[in-house]
């Protein structure tokens, strides 16, 4: 979280909002922003929403799959990701998490499933 600079920024009941800032540190040789930091922001702010929104303390949380599709490419600024909830199983959770630059423009959109792994 650190490395990267992602900061959470919003929760609400069903979706979590996280930024991250687009600088060198996440550019691609040709100083755009990478896929997979893109990726790494968007299962970070999936796996904490999981965490707060379902599992609340009670269990961990292990994502089981990411796949992405990128739209735009962004240069400077920060991305935002909004991760919110489709489905809230018992054992499984879908997510779909938004990625917009600084005026809102989408960037990637990201399906995220995860599972519950309960606690001993």
């Amino acid at each position: 979280m650190e490395t990267l600079g992602i900061e959470y920024v919003a929760i609400d009941a069903d979706s979590l909002t996280a930024k991250m800032p687009v600088t060198d540190k996440v550019y691609q040789p040709d100083g755009v922003l990478h896929g997979g930091a893109t990726l790494a922001l968007a299962e970070s702010v999936g796996s904490a929403a999981a965490q707060v929104l379902i599992a609340a303390g009670r269990a961990q949380i292990r994502g089981l799959e990411l796949s992405g599709n990128h739209i735009k490419s962004v240069r400077s600024g920060h991305v935002w990701a909004k991760a919110t909830v489709l489905h809230r199983g018992r054992t499984t959770q879908l997510w779909q998490i938004h990625i917009t630059d600084d005026e809102g423009v989408l960037v990637s959109v990201v399906k995220f499933t995860t599972m519950i792994l309960k606690s001993n």
